[in-house]
C-alpha cells in the first residue's frame, strides 16, 4: 500500500498516460507451462506455452508472472532437510506451532521480526511486509521443500521483460505478483513485489475529479491493481502462473515495483 513513490514521484507523463483510453482491457490465461526449475529459461518456456495456445504478443501487452515460478528458475528453493533452526526459531515454531527451519528460514530472509503472535510477521530485506517473509511450501514438488522470494523482483523483471522482447520483437512489460494479505481487510489478494516496463503509480495529484474538485492525495497502484486482476485467470491449484493482459494503454516506464512500498516514517503498522 502506498501514497507515492519512494525517492522521486511518479512521472506526471506517465501517470496521465498510463490507462487513458483503456476502453477494454483483455485477459489471457497462459496454460501448458511445466513444471519450473533452477536454471530454466523462463521467457523461452512462456512463449512457447503461448505460441501452443495460439497467443501472440503484442507491443504494450503486459505480462504478469507469479513469484513461485521466478523464484524456481532462479533457484530460490531449499530443502528443510538443510536448515538448522537456531534456538530463536525453536522457541517462536513452538509458540507459532510451525516448523523451526521453515521459521529460521523466514528469520534469515527478514531485517526485522514485526509479530509473532498467532502468525509471524517480518518485514523482508526487500521492505516487504509479509507473512513468515514469503517462506512457502505451496505449489513446490516434493516434502520439506519451500521456495523464497526472488532476491531483486525488480531485477528479474527487468531480466524478463528484456528476454521477451528480444525473442519476440515486441514490447512486453513485465509484473512479477505474490498474494499478500492487507491491513482491515480479510483474505489474500495479488500484489506487485516487482516490475519492469510500465508505471506501478498512477499519480492524480493536481488533477481534477468530474466535478472539477482538485486532486491533493490520490495515487493509485495500478501494477497492484493489474497483478490483482491476474490473480482471477490465475488460481492456486490451476497451474497457470502466467497470465497477458493487452489493452491497458501505457507508456514505457523505468519505474520499480520497491516504490510502492511506503516508507516506514509514513506506515502506521510499523
Amino acid at each position: 500500500m502506498a501514497k507515492a513513490s519512494r525517492g522521486r514521484r511518479p512521472s506526471k507523463e506517465n501517470s496521465q498516460a498510463a490507462g487513458r483510453d483503456s476502453s477494454e482491457v483483455r485477459l489471457f490465461r497462459i496454460p501448458g507451462l511445466p513444471e519450473i526449475r533452477k536454471g530454466d529459461d523462463l521467457a523461452k518456456v512462456i512463449v512457447s506455452a503461448a505460441q501452443k495456445a495460439r497467443l501472440r504478443f503484442a507491443s504494450g501487452d503486459i505480462l504478469v508472472v507469479a513469484q513461485k515460478v521466478v523464484s524456481k528458475a532462479e533457484g530460490s528453493v531449499v530443502s528443510l532437510a538443510t536448515v538448522e533452526p537456531s534456538e530463536k526459531a525453536q522457541a517462536l515454531a513452538a509458540q507459532l506451532q510451525k516448523d523451526p527451519r521453515a521459521i529460521e528460514l523466514a528469520l534469515q530472509e527478514s531485517r526485522r521480526i514485526l509479530r509473532t503472535d498467532r502468525v509471524l510477521i517480518t518485514e523482508t530485506h526487500h521492505g516487504f511486509v509479509c507473512a513468515n517473509a514469503g517462506v512457502d511450501h505451496s505449489n513446490v514438488p516434493g516434502d520439506g521443500v519451500v521456495t523464497l522470494l526472488p532476491r531483486d523482483p525488480d531485477r528479474s523483471a527487468g531480466k524478463l521483460a528484456a528476454a521477451l522482447s528480444k525473442k519476440t520483437g515486441k514490447r512486453v512489460a513485465v509484473i512479477i505478483s505474490d498474494t499478500f494479505g492487507r491491513p482491515w481487510r480479510l483474505g489474500l489478494t495479488n500484489v506487485a513485489i516487482g516490475a519492469s516496463g510500465l508505471p506501478v503509480l498512477l499519480d492524480l495529484r493536481g488533477t481534477r475529479d468530474r466535478e472539477g474538485k482538485l486532486l491533493t492525495a490520490t495515487v493509485l497502484a495500478v501494477a497492484d491493481e493489474l497483478a490483482a486482476a491476474a490473480g482471477l485467470l490465475m488460481g492456486k491449484s490451476e497451474g497457470t502462473p502466467a497470465v497477458l493482459i493487452r489493452g491497458y494503454r501505457h507508456k514505457p516506464a523505468s519505474e520499480k515495483a520497491a516504490s510502492i512500498i511506503r516508507p516506514a516514517s509514513e506506515d502506521l503498522f510499523r
